[in-house]
Formats: C-alpha cells, sequence, structure tokens
C-alpha cells in the first residue's frame, strides 16, 4: 500500500489504494496538515479505498518524506503538486482533491491559480489559509510585547534577562512551531504570512467544505467566511467536531464526500 517516486529531487512517500486498477477508478488525492502524514488518511482509505482511488502523500517535511532544501512559500508546495499529479500519471486524466488544514491550505492557492487543468472536485476539511480576527486583548498583548521588547533593548538589560525572555517565548510559541526543525520553522512562517482570502473567488471548481464545530485551530467562523467567498462552495458542518472533524464524524463525513463526487 506504502509506494515512493521522485518528485522535485525527493523521495516522496504515499498511500495508493488501487494503483493496478486505478484507472478505473476516480482518483481522489488528499494532503494531510501540518505536523501530521499519510496515516491520518487511513480511516477514510478503510471506508471508500475500494471505491475510488485513494492516494495521499506524506508532504515534504512530514512523515518519511525528508524536509525541502530550503524553507517554502504556499506558491512552492503548490508546484509540488503539480509535479506530484505528473509523477502519478494524472496530468492527462481527471481527478479531485481533498486537502485538511495545512493542506487545504496549499490546493486554495494551486486550484485559484489555474495550475489544476484537469482538477474535477476539491475538499477543505478545516481548511488552513485565512487569517484570524484578533481581539482587543490580543492586540494589547501585542502591544505590550512591543514595549517590553524595546524596553530590553535597555544596554546590560538585555543579558541580565535573555534566559527568562527565552523561556518566556518558548512558552508562547504553538506546539507545532516548537516542534518544526529550523527550516521548518521559516517555512511555517512564511505560510502564515500569506492571507489566501483573495484567491477563494477565482476557485472554479465545485468545493465542498467540512468543519468541525468546536474546531478551535481553524474555527468554524473561517468555514463559512470560505463558503461565501468561494463560488458555489458547500459547507457540512460537523458535531461534535474538532479540527479532524473528518476524524471525529467519519460516518458523515463519507456519506457526504461520497454524495458530492456522484453529483
Amino acid at each position: 500500500m506504502e509506494y515512493s517516486l521522485q518528485v522535485m529531487g525527493m523521495t516522496i512517500y504515499y498511500l495508493d489504494s488501487s494503483p493496478q486498477s486505478g484507472e478505473d477508478k476516480q482518483a481522489l488525492l488528499f494532503f494531510h496538515g501540518w505536523g501530521a502524514s499519510k496515516e491520518t488518511f487511513l480511516p477514510v482509505f478503510k471506508e471508500i479505498g475500494d471505491k475510488y482511488r485513494i492516494i495521499a502523500p506524506d508532504l515534504p517535511g512530514f512523515g518519511k518524506t525528508g524536509e525541502p532544501d530550503r524553507p517554502w512559500s504556499v506558491s512552492d508546495y503548490g508546484t509540488f503538486i503539480r509535479s506530484l499529479v505528473e509523477g502519478l500519471g494524472l496530468a492527462d486524466t481527471s481527478f479531485s482533491v481533498c486537502g485538511h488544514s495545512h493542506g487545504g491550505r496549499i490546493l486554495i492557492k494551486w486550484a485559484a491559480t489555474g495550475a489544476a487543468k484537469r482538477l474535477q472536485r476539491m475538499i477543505l476539511i478545516d481548511s488552513a489559509g485565512l487569517r484570524r480576527k484578533r481581539s482587543l486583548l490580543w492586540h494589547a498583548r501585542v502591544n505590550a510585547y512591543k514595549a517590553g521588547k524595546k524596553f530590553l533593548e535597555t544596554p546590560g538589560l538585555r543579558r541580565l534577562l535573555a534566559p527568562l525572555a527565552a523561556r518566556a517565548s518558548q512558552k508562547a510559541a504553538s506546539e507545532d512551531y516548537r516542534q518544526a526543525s529550523p527550516l521548518m520553522r521559516k517555512t511555517m512562517t512564511l505560510l502564515l504570512e500569506e492571507d489566501l482570502c483573495g484567491f477563494l473567488p477565482l476557485i472554479k471548481v465545485p468545493t465542498l467544505l467540512f468543519w468541525g464545530e468546536q474546531d478551535e485551530d481553524t474555527p468554524i467562523e473561517m468555514g463559512r467566511r470560505m463558503e461565501r467567498e468561494i463560488p458555489g462552495a458547500g459547507l457540512v458542518v460537523l458535531s461534535p467536531a474538532g479540527h479532524y472533524s473528518y476524524l471525529d464524524q467519519m460516518s458523515i463525513f463519507v456519506k457526504a464526500l461520497t454524495y458530492f463526487m456522484e453529483h
């Protein structure tokens, strides 16, 4: 079930439910979230792997696939998707894609910029790509941080308080950021700097959104905004469900996905 191929000079590991008879089935590529791997889609393989040709790669920097040679932007990951599709022999056939969180982020820009010539349908699950609206309290904390940083520039004080500042910085950083390598931290920074809102109206393929009502990483407001901005998009709210809503409500997810793929 696990295979590998060379893409952009890297060995990419991926799962494929039917590599031999894939031409008889619709191909559906799954792209995982940040810090995850292709194995997060194994329950999906179990449910619909006999109906569709399900393909799930380890994105560069995750799972068994090595890191890129430099920090990547959203566009770099889009170039990777195009090269992967070519490497899988799907460039001249129709296929669909599904992205969770970070996987959704890279699909949004890739689909919106016209690179997806043979794309039939797109499914986004608790997708990243939009900047969160920040509260007044958050802005107050940022301003306090900037003031504190200015204060630490006082000669001698910076060296004295450096250990305390380092511990505070580590505590404030996200778990994903703390666990990432230096190169992938720079990649994360590049990804988070880009708000993809402007690309949403440019998506021309039928799009279905799944969102966990209790998602705290990419809140439901983001899903409702994507529904408004992507032409003709539909939104399925799953509850109770969090950021991995498709795993929390697998039965409903599979039924809605199958209906979307068939109509």
